[in-house]
């Protein structure tokens, strides 16, 4: 547990969240607080999108917060340079899939049983949980059922960020109304989820994707043109003296080592096909911030087909001039999609898990994409290679065509801005609620919107 130091407010908090807190009725967060002279914030990520999201709102808590701080919880290593000791590391929770859970359950319950009475004897004014919906609903629920069983009058307020994807399962929507049992209050990264979150009785806020907090840091969601993008490239291929006339191709693994595991050895066999149509193939292959995933990746060097360069995690301006000079990117899905997408970087997103999880998958989704960008667009804009059709023949075809068709790369860039558009709650109908005319385009993010929620809200 860190101490930090009181900060001078930015901006007012009311100016962001008057529609949320309900003063007259009972006290906001910030005032109850007050009283303890600090805010203490308990915090769990289980993974490495959820670290990203759980470091800037710790920072933008401590911005904005006019009382000093004390955080705890589960986070990386992200959360950990904003002032949290994790109770314990963070990949222990960084499992996907049904299947693929079973082995683990037993350490999910230990570290559930941890992550509770630490909470309970932390005495937390506010928790929030970051995605990981199956380990963060179950802390909630538990925590909540602790309060009342101790008959608590000041309960911890219950908020978790990004929103469950209930859009893309069948019968989704319908097991969003239990939610308000044990979360004060959700935060959505995806237009439309405010509204349907409200409609079943949960209290949310649509506060954009987290994507954006990254891509505005050098300014590429709005401004930037393709060739634009390329200038940092040029800076990466000097650095790494490559040549100019080299094919590069970003590679996306995963963040979770299952995914990894899984999808590397696939991708390094699609690589190995495209060698000779393309005999100046270099891969950039991004490392996420996860030790055993390093480590793995590190391992797997050795066995790789093409000229390989590790990029490592933690610089948001080495990433995208990875992508500035990349020819094109293969990726595992995941958040990694939207990011591409803005980076203006034609992609191709694979999957592949047990082929349980997979019959799974094909049974209950109710959409026909697993890629962010294309369900947002409704239509393949990025092309998609799942399940059986996730092998490296494919993938090298695919890639090849991808490297090649000028027409093909041209309508992914051209999407690009569409989905700027609809990741950023000032452009939409939320603009009308929030006046966002009181603060300067670089004082609105995805995180500072959840930080000032958080500060003034105030349970009905």
């Amino acid at each position: 547990m860190v101490r930090v130091s009181k900060i001078k407010i930015c901006f007012p908090l009311s100016t962001l969240t008057q529609r949320f807190a309900s003063f007259e009725a009972t006290k906001s967060v910030i005032d109850k607080a007050a009283v303890d002279g600090e805010l203490r914030v308990f915090i769990v990520a289980g993974e490495v999108s959820g670290d990203n999201i759980g470091s800037r709102l710790m920072s933008s808590l401590k911005k904005l917060s006019p009382l000093p701080l004390r955080f705890h919880g589960v986070g990386g290593s992200m959360m950990c340079k904003q002032g949290l000791t994790s109770l314990f590391p963070m990949e222990d929770l960084a499992v996907m899939g049904l299947w693929e859970l079973l082995p683990h359950l037993y350490k999910f319950r230990v570290k559930l049983k941890e992550t509770i009475d630490a909470a309970s004897k932390f005495k937390p004014h506010v928790v929030v949980t970051v995605d990981s919906k199956g380990f963060s609903f179950r802390l909630l629920k538990e925590l909540r059922a602790r309060y009342n069983h101790l008959h608590l009058e000041n309960s911890p307020v219950h908020f978790h960020y990004v929103a469950p994807s209930f859009w893309a399962w069948k019968g989704g929507e319908s097991r969003l109304g239990g939610l308000s049992d044990f979360v004060d209050h959700l935060f959505c990264i995806l237009p439309n989820e405010e509204r349907v979150c409200r409609e079943h009785g949960v209290e949310a806020t649509f506060v954009g994707h987290p994507v954006l907090e990254d891509s505005s840091e050098i300014n590429i969601v709005r401004t930037c043109k393709p060739q634009e993008l390329k200038l940092g490239g040029l800076s990466f291929l000097s650095k790494y003296s490559l040549p100019s006339d080299s094919t590069v191709i970003s590679v996306l693994p995963g963040s979770r080592l299952q995914e990894v595991e899984r999808m590397l050895p696939i991708f390094s066999k699609a690589m190995k096909l495209l060698k000779d149509p393309f005999p100046k193939l270099v891969t950039l292959i991004h490392v996420a911030s996860n030790s055993q995933v390093d480590h793995y990746i590190g391992k797997s060097l050795c066995e790789w087909p093409v000229p390989a360069i590790l990029v490592p995690s933690g610089s948001t301006q080495l990433k995208y001039d990875a992508f500035g000079v990349s020819q094109a990117a293969l990726c595992t899905s995941g958040t990694v999609a939207v990011e591409l997408q803005l980076a203006r970087l034609p992609s191709l997103v694979a999957y592949r898990a047990h082929c349980l999880t997979e019959l799974f998958i094909r049974y209950k989704a109710k959409i026909p994409y697993i890629s962010l960008p294309n369900i947002l667009l409704d239509s393949p804009i990025i092309p998609e290679a799942l399940f059986r059709a996730c092998n490296p023949s494919n993938l090298a075809l695919i890639l090849k065509r991808l490297l090649l068709d000028e027409e093909m790369r041209e309508k992914q860039v051209v999407a690009a801005e569409k989905l700027a558009r609809l990741l950023d709650p000032s452009e939409s109908g939320m603009s009308k609620l929030v006046h966002y005319s009181d603060l300067d385009s670089h004082r609105y993010t995805p995180s500072n919107l959840a930080a000032s929620t958080i500060l003034s809200y105030a349970k009905r």
